[in-house]
């Protein structure tokens, strides 16, 4: 194991080290700017407090879905690590009302070294999904704490890839204590490369109802939400919605928000819609036909006012997204079917209707024949999750 440490860093350190001068250029870009300098150049790395948790995740969602853990442990010192700029931005929000919280990014796997003397008093390092780092975890095994792999998940398509590299994903296992797979199917693809210590537990996502920060009006027709839409959803579910032959509004929420302009310039030169449309960012008209929603964290608003919710991410093979929280508001809910990214939180949802692209305008004409989601919990309970950390002696 020695051996295959050392061969894997000095292999990351050559790439690295050849990949700099991209990095550096990336860095200019307003996206990446704080986060590949945090991650691959150690800016700002440093702990102010030694932790006794350490929390990882990759970006927003995964960020969102440790919530329920950070409030469990509000009273221990945390250091929480994420990767990209939208994680961290929410991090440093939760550390607001988490004083025993610090944010940092996540160093890149040849500078972890540099965290490694403020890890003395670390008990516990808790990975989300599939952030499967091999030095974050042997290095939280080198100072004695446990490791654990939550919200474990492979999907269909990303199997074969794991496959190719089973050996490395062995070793890699091997320095994890407990896994908690989202499905009896992740779980057994997981122990086929080599992962023990398994069981089967729900999303923790699931237990985090989402929280309204405003309380916009209902509104007068049938409310319809695009959300989290990708590159040709927004035209998809546009022309479903102007097929509708009755009064209706159309929420449209994009994703990324470096698309928030794109998506402005397609609904202004719609010939359809002839400017009947308004942006969140410049005053909405309530009574457009259709309302952008350019504003980073606005979605579970509309959620809480939405009758139908279309979920992107799905009508393209891009895996789907999150379907918990527009089902926590009872909506009728509508998604592709390319969701192998969120099988397993799907599963926690009762009606919910998966459709071609080609079928959507369809299911929409018919929604009112439609049921309403509602989540399904399987009789599961954060406090086992909590307790297992606990007993590790945070």
């Amino acid at each position: 194991m020695a051996f295959f440490k050392f061969v894997y860093l000095v292999l990351l350190a050559l790439a690295h080290l050849c990949a700099t001068p991209f990095l550096a250029l990336f860095s200019l870009k307003a996206k990446y700017r704080h986060s590949l300098k945090g991650r691959f150049f150690a800016k700002r790395h440093a702990l102010e407090f030694k932790p006794r948790l350490w929390l990882h995740a990759c970006s927003l969602g995964e960020v969102k879905s440790l919530e329920c853990l950070l409030n469990a442990f509000k009273d221990t010192p945390t250091l929480l690590s994420t990767t990209t700029q939208t994680g961290y931005n929410h991090a440093k929000k939760l550390a607001k009302t988490h004083p025993k919280l610090q944010v940092r990014f996540l160093l890149f796997e040849t500078l972890l070294f540099l965290w490694r003397q403020d890890l003395s008093e670390l008990k516990a390092l808790v990975v989300t999904e599939a952030e499967l780092w091999f030095h974050l975890f042997a290095l939280a095994k080198s100072v004695g704490a446990k490791t654990f792999l939550i919200n474990a998940r492979i999907s269909r398509r990303s199997y074969p890839k794991y496959q190719r590299l089973k050996p490395f994903y062995t070793a890699l296992f091997k320095q994890i204590d407990f896994i908690y797979a989202q499905s009896v199917l992740d779980k057994e693809r997981l122990e086929s490369l080599g992962a023990k210590t398994l069981c089967v537990f729900p999303h923790t996502k699931l237990f985090n109802p989402p929280l309204c920060t405003k309380n916009h009006p209902k509104l007068k027709h049938l409310s319809i939400v695009g959300a989290s839409t990708h590159p040709s959803e927004e035209a998809l579910i546009l022309e479903a919605f102007l097929r509708l032959q009755e009064p209706a509004q159309l929420i449209l929420v994009p994703r990324h928000p470096e698309r928030f302009k794109e998506v402005q310039n397609y609904l202004e030169k719609h010939p359809t819609l002839q400017g009947d449309f308004s942006c969140f960012s410049k005053g909405l008209k309530w009574d457009s036909k259709v309302l952008l929603i350019d504003t980073l964290g606005e979605l579970v608003n509309f959620y809480a006012i939405a009758d139908i919710v279309i979920l992107g991410g799905a009508f393209a093979p891009i895996g789907g997204h999150n379907p918990l929280e527009p089902a926590y508001f009872g909506v009728k809910l509508i998604s592709g079917t390319h969701i192998f990214n969120q099988e397993a939180l799907f599963a926690c949802v009762q009606n919910f209707y998966l459709v071609q692209g080609d079928a959507l305008a369809q299911t929409l004409a018919k929604h009112a024949t439609l049921k309403t989601s509602k989540i399904n919990t399987q009789n599961q309970e954060l406090q086992t999750l909590v307790e297992a950390i606990h007993v590790a002696g945070v």
